[in-house]
Order: structure tokens, then sequence, then C-alpha cells
């Protein structure tokens, strides 16, 4: 299952997602909610509070949690209504490669789509300095429809509705999810250093919705001409690992 290229598309999906334009800039906001602390105070000088960097530490690693956990349901819930209407399959496979080929030329600014440009989000009052807090505030996020995660979470979603089982199909956005939140969590780790490095590399960040447009062109290539699986048999049959192993 998870030789499948699609389960690498999603991984790298969500790395791109989460340095994209609409997340990456947030993430010092995040940080200073999270943490208790300005944005000037991250972004200082010396080293930040061992209280404070722990405090930020757990609390992104249990956000990163809550935004997983909807990504998760999502993804049972879209496999789900996949096998309900499984003898629509061709139908639906067609139907999703071209609204992910839409999505693509949106990222690449060909087409401008409004819906895609707002932003919907759940709010949560919890305290995000505790850790039911925090996991909360995950849970909000992850209901959240930007203009950069929404068509690459819809993309990733309407992917998994093709996939056998409801594990393949969870599995996929779960991958994802998880790349999304990752460098969130190891960022919080490195505040200080990684928001210095934001700051230093921020005009590269138009450049990696540029390369999400690409991507899901690929994708949406891929799936409506069902290459997705030869690919995946070619990767293992060039790049057999478990051969090496004795």
């Amino acid at each position: 299952m998870l030789g499948d290229v699609s389960f690498a598309g999603a991984a790298i999906a969500g790395l791109l997602a989460f340095f994209s334009p609409c997340v990456l800039p947030m993430v010092p906001f995040y940080f200073s909610y999270m943490g208790g602390m300005s944005v000037s105070e991250l972004r200082g000088q010396g080293e930040i509070a061992p209280g404070a960097q722990r405090r930020l530490f757990i609390s992104a690693l249990f956000f990163a949690l809550g935004v997983t956990t909807i990504f998760g349901l999502m993804g049972l819930g879209a496999t789900a209504a996949g096998q309900a209407f499984r003898e629509w399959k061709s139908v639906l496979t067609y139907a999703a490669a071209a609204v992910i080929f839409v999505f693509g030329l949106h990222f690449l600014g060909l087409v401008r789509i409004p819906l895609l440009m707002r932003e919907a989000r759940m709010e949560s009052k919890s305290d995000p300095k505790t850790v039911l807090g925090a996991y909360l505030m995950g849970l909000s996020f992850g209901f959240g429809w930007t203009a950069c995660v929404g068509p690459v979470l819809a993309s990733i979603l309407m992917i998994a509705a093709t996939k056998e089982t409801l594990l393949q199909g969870t599995a996929l956005v779960l991958v994802f999810g998880l790349a999304m939140t990752a460098p969130f969590v190891v960022a919080a780790a490195f505040a200080r250093p990684f928001l210095l490095w934001v700051s230093r590399h921020r005009r590269l960040m138009g450049h990696v919705e540029k390369v999400m447009g690409a991507m899901l062109l690929v994708f949406a290539v891929l799936i409506a001409t069902d290459s997705v699986s030869l690919i995946s048999a070619w990767l293992i049959e060039r790049f057999d690992w478990s051969a090496t192993l004795k």
C-alpha cells in the first residue's frame, strides 16, 4: 500500500502546504498564541526561557494531532463515500481529475477562483497553552478552508475516494496531514532560528504555490489516464528495496 506513488505525492503536498503563502506567514502568530509570548519576544535576542520553549513544543505537538485527527476523519468519510458509489467509480475518477486540474491552474495563476480566495474556519476559545486547548485549537484549524490548503486537501480527498479500501483512503489523507503538521512541530522546537529563516526567505513562498499547481496538474493527468498504479508498479520493479534485505 505504501508503495503507491500517491502516498509520496500526498507527503510532498503536505510539506508544500505548510510552506505555502497561506500557512507559513501565520506560524509566528500561532507560536505567539500558544507559547504565551509576543512575536517580538520570539524573534528577539538570546534564548527562549526553557519553560516557555517546552510549553510551545508540547502545544504545537497536540495542535498537530488535532489537525491530523480532522484530516483522518475527512479521509475516512471521503473513502466511505467512494465505496458507496463504487459503480460510478469511472465517472468520479474523471470528475476528480478535472477538479484537481482546475485547482492546479488556480495555483499557477492561470485561472482564479474567487471561492478559493476566501477563508473559513472555526475558532476555539480554549486556552492553547494547555494540552487540551492546543488539541481543540488543532481541531478548529483542521476545519479551516484556506486558499492554499483547501484545494490541495480537496484534491487529496478526491484521490482517497478512489481507493479500494477505507484503510488506503484514510491513510492517504493522514500522510498528507502528518507531512503538513510535522514541520510545525519541528519549527516549534527551534522557534527562534526558524522564524529568522522565514524572514530571510519570505520571497520563496510564491514559488511554492507554483510548484503545488504544477504538481496538481500532474496528479490530474495521472488519475485521468489511470497511470498512478502503473507508475507504482514501475517504481517497485526498478527500486525494490525488499530485494536487498536478507
